[in-house]
């Protein structure tokens, strides 16, 4: 009916050319015939007017009133001069004064790249640039990508002059029907709501969902009802999917979008399958610093803290003995279905090693074992793997001050040891190496108790005395005020004529195995000499020699 109606007018407008015809006018005109290259239009005059085919996007129909210009009615030949192009150009310039008064769009086509943005068709022979900040709504990474498309534009800019200058903004007209459909979204949508998106693009926390120009959030926790590490193992950027809302933020225009509400949460009938000591298999799917996270199911994963991996192992991180994907065995400790939270154990499937070790390494066993580290103190040696021994440096030796452990042991070395003592508890074992033999210290406190006469050996001298070895190794002392009576000789004088190396006889005053102490008096040694010689002086020979201190040193 619009269409009949639209006919009459230009009828009558055409009638109106066959008064009045003026050059330069805008006036309707009649199709009479079409071909390749020309189109012949009846104005109302004594001539017709022609114009080129290729002025019109589609050919018109003979009989077709169309609009065009009078350029002149006299023109090359006497023939009448009209422009379809001509025409447009000056209809269209009321299009664009209006579209910068009314904020009406203007279709056009993005033709090709120029710097700083793009240059736009918008037909009638007007072109305008488009900047590059003001193509998309998101920022623009590869100019080439909007070539050739056709889109609708607000003109932001327009200065007429010799030649028109039209700026354009697709940014804002875009941004225009997005909040009109965000908006009627939030009008229409509730909770629980089935939408179709495409997925536009990733961050770390999920998915931006394409809901007809406007995003909702897919968060990676509303992809499963399970772990989820990399969005992308779930959705691929341009698939097409079905979601459901499961949260509308109004003030914030906040769209959250679920994948996992598809499905019942698994959770609802944990407690029908698991219970406190279920021993259970699944895989690994995530490992952190504190522990490894095992999905049991589909949707349900627990945490088996780095604590809770080994009896004897010292892990620093579950990578060193797990990697994803990995199937393992589980028992559940502890979970929270309110939380959603299980707690596992992945060591407590197997039997504690340490719950049998004082049976397996009593106290007294001896072994032969490997030195694996040695420190400032000790060394630890490996009993089996992920259990071991600490060799103290005291227990090397019955009679060595060893101060550094490193000159006696070198790791990788296998030495004799016995265990000394166990704490299963505290998870500890002591090992000794001078405990293998036996302990000369005890001989000798057997064999020269206090007030017994020893044989040694001169090793070292000092200002406060002079060190003498005995039978079994052991280094006792011979104090200062112990080696000559001061009434008889200065000790000092004495102590000069004494050399390292000299045999020595002395009383033992004191032995002390816990404090590995040896006392030794050279001084008493003489005393009970002498009286032993006064005893035998009143019995003796008036010939036979006396003893001397000298003696004392003698062989």
């Amino acid at each position: 009916m619009a269409e009949i109606e639209n006919q009459n007018s230009l009828q009558e407008q055409y009638m109106k050319n066959l008064v009045t015809l003026e050059e330069g006018s805008l006036i309707e005109g009649k199709v009479i015939s079409v071909t390749e290259d020309t189109v012949m239009i009846d104005i109302g005059y004594k001539s017709d007017g022609s114009i080129p085919t290729n002025e019109f996007e589609v050919p018109p129909k003979v009989g077709e009133i169309i609009k065009i210009k009078l350029i002149k009615l006299e023109g090359r030949n006497g023939n009448v001069q009209v422009s379809k192009k001509a025409a447009d150009e000056v209809g269209f310039k009321d299009v664009l004064n209006s579209a910068v008064k009314d904020k009406i769009p203007v279709k056009g086509k993005i033709t090709k790249s120029i710097k700083g943005g793009y240059e736009v068709d918008l037909g009638s022979g007007y072109t305008a640039f488009l900047p590059l900040s003001k193509t998309d709504v998101s920022r623009v990474e590869d100019p080439e990508d909007f070539i050739g498309l056709e889109s609708e534009f607000l003109v932001e800019k327009l200065e007429h002059g010799k030649k028109t200058n039209i700026v354009l903004n697709r940014r804002d007209y875009i941004m225009e029907i997005v909040t009109k459909k965000r908006d009627e979204f939030f009008e229409k949508a509730q909770i629980g709501d089935e939408v179709e998106g495409v997925v536009k693009s990733f961050t770390s926390f999920g998915a931006f969902v394409d809901l007809g120009g406007f995003d909702g959030l897919l968060h990676i926790n509303d992809m499963s009802w399970g772990h989820v590490t990399r969005p992308k193992d779930y959705v691929k950027k341009g698939d097409k999917i079905k979601l459901k809302v499961i949260r509308l933020e109004q003030d914030e225009k906040r769209i959250n979008l679920s994948l996992k509400h598809f499905v019942e949460d698994p959770w609802n009938h944990f407690e029908d399958k698991y219970a406190k000591g279920t021993v259970v298999n699944g895989k690994v799917t995530k490992l952190t610093d504190f522990g490894v996270f095992i999905e049991i199911e589909e949707g349900i994963e627990g945490l088996a803290h780095i604590s809770e991996l080994s009896w004897v192992k010292r892990v620093t991180h579950p990578k060193e003995i797990f990697k994803i994907g990995d199937p393992v065995e589980a028992k559940i400790l502890d979970y929270d279905v309110q939380q959603g939270r299980i707690s596992l154990g992945l060591k407590q499937v197997t039997e504690n090693p340490w719950d049998s070790i004082i049976e397996k390494y009593p106290v007294g066993k001896v072994l032969n074992l490997e030195v694996k580290k040695v420190t400032s103190a000790g060394a630890f040696l490996t009993l089996e793997e992920g259990i071991d021994g600490f060799l103290h440096a005291d227990d090397l030796s019955w009679t060595k001050k060893v101060k550094n452990i490193g000159s006696e042991v070198k790791e990788g070395e296998t030495i004799e040891v016995k265990v000394i003592g166990i704490d299963p508890e505290a998870r500890r074992i002591r090992l000794g190496v001078k405990q293998v033999g036996d302990d000369p210290w005890a001989a000798l406190k057997t064999g020269y108790p206090r007030g017994s006469i020893i044989n040694g050996t001169v090793t070292n001298k000092t200002d406060f005395g002079v060190f003498v070895k005995v039978p079994g190794d052991i280094e006792g002392l011979i104090a200062k005020s112990q080696l000559c009576d001061s009434r008889d000789e200065d000790p000092e004088e004495f102590l000069k004529k004494i050399n390292i190396g000299d045999p020595v006889k002395a009383v033992v005053i004191d032995v002390s195995p816990e404090k590995q102490k040896l006392a030794l008096s050279l001084r008493d040694y003489v005393k009970q000499v002498e009286k032993a010689e006064i005893s035998r002086y009143i019995h003796k020979d008036e010939d036979e020699p006396g003893f001397t201190l000298g003696d004392a040193f003698k062989k």
